[in-house]
């Protein structure tokens, strides 16, 4: 019997904390080496992504990766009511907030919203993924509502252990294109 979203879920957040704190940091590495490489980074010049917390893939290197490089920067703010994302352009790493959920989130007084069509690459958040690219998120549906008319190139950083055979994959659910991988990209 397949295993629901919510047991994978739960599966999953244990087996990240298992991680130890040396190997996360290289898994993350590792899968920020693939992203800055590939030419879905370069060819991109927004580039959206959540700001990581507790034990997901440190994003925080590629919000800086991208000051770096020149790209302009959106971070996600959650709405609760409507369970919709809200991107904001950073034009500094201090420009965020204590927002909902624990979140990290870009301050809305001092940061301009972006335009969905404008983001070149949307970098989405996954606990358990298959290989076609459908994920198991933290399970609000913010990210399948915010794809529904997403029209470039969506990645998520996954560590070959996040990958599943399947799961109950239900009508909104919608795939992310690519699979950054420690061993290459998938899609």
């Amino acid at each position: 019997m397949t295993a629901s979203k919510k047991e994978i879920r739960k599966e999953m957040i244990a087996a990240f904390a298992q991680i130890d704190k040396e190997k996360h940091g290289e898994i993350s590495r590792q899968l920020q080496e693939r992203l800055f490489q590939s030419g879905l980074w370069q060819n991109a010049e927004t580039i959206a992504v959540y700001l990581s917390m507790g034990d997901e893939w440190d994003t925080r290197k590629i919000v800086e990766q991208a000051f770096l490089d020149g790209k302009k920067v959106a971070v996600p703010k959650t709405i609760p009511d409507t369970k919709e994302l809200i991107f904001y352009e950073l034009t500094s790493p201090t420009q965020t907030v204590q927002g909902n959920f624990g979140l990290e989130e870009p301050d809305v007084a001092i940061t301009k919203p972006v335009d969905k069509d404008a983001i070149e690459l949307l970098i989405v958040p996954g606990l358990a993924f298959t290989q076609n690219g459908y994920r198991v998120g933290f399970g609000g549906g913010y990210y399948d509502r915010y794809l529904t008319d997403f029209i470039h190139p969506t990645a998520s950083l996954v560590y070959t252990n996040q990958f599943i055979d399947t799961f109950p994959i239900e009508p909104f659910d919608i795939p992310v294109n690519y699979l950054i991988t420690e061993k290459g990209i998938i899609g």
